[in-house]
């Protein structure tokens, strides 16, 4: 059977002095797939839109603010990941220059400055655990993972750099 991932962006907007960045707390909606969880900002893409348009647009959705300087950190795929099992294929993004003040709120939830220090001590996907070190090191490199869910939970995890 041929791999048809929903292809989506996954954005992490850093504060001017790098030292925090920008998350989702989902708490707005009842059914919501990631209800209590903290993320980046994202989503999917258009069907006209390559990937940093996508990343843009998501993230002045979600945020309210503009995207300027911009760095593709890695992709990850994740079978099996959505409401329904659906593929999902990321890319993630790190973004470090925008216009605007963001919002406090949107739909899905509060938007919080965390301490990029502490991001792993919020709730998180399981699986976000072991790629989000990878999205704020030093490393320039971009990462490349796999990362196989099955009933809402992370099965394993790999990952290569070139």
């Amino acid at each position: 059977m041929p791999y048809t991932p929903i292809v989506a962006t996954l954005g992490y907007v850093l504060s001017p002095d790098r030292r925090r960045v920008l998350m989702i707390h989902r708490n707005a909606r009842p059914g919501d797939h990631h209800l209590g969880k903290y993320n980046g900002l994202g989503g999917k893409l258009e069907p006209d839109e390559d990937v940093v348009a996508g990343m843009r647009r998501e993230i002045l959705e979600e945020a309210g603010i503009t995207c300027g300087a911009m760095a593709l950190r890695g992709t990850i795929s994740w079978p099996g990941f959505g409401k329904h099992g659906e593929d999902w294929l990321g890319f993630v993004f790190v973004v470090t220059g925008y216009d605007g003040t963001p919002f406090a709120s949107n739909p899905e939830g509060t938007l919080e400055w965390v301490d990029v220090d502490r991001i792993l001590d919020l709730p998180l996907w399981d699986g976000d655990r072991h790629f989000l070190p990878l999205v704020f090191d030093d490393d320039p490199r971009a990462f490349h993972g796999v990362m196989p869910y099955r009933d809402g939970r992370m099965v394993s995890w790999s990952v290569s750099r070139i």
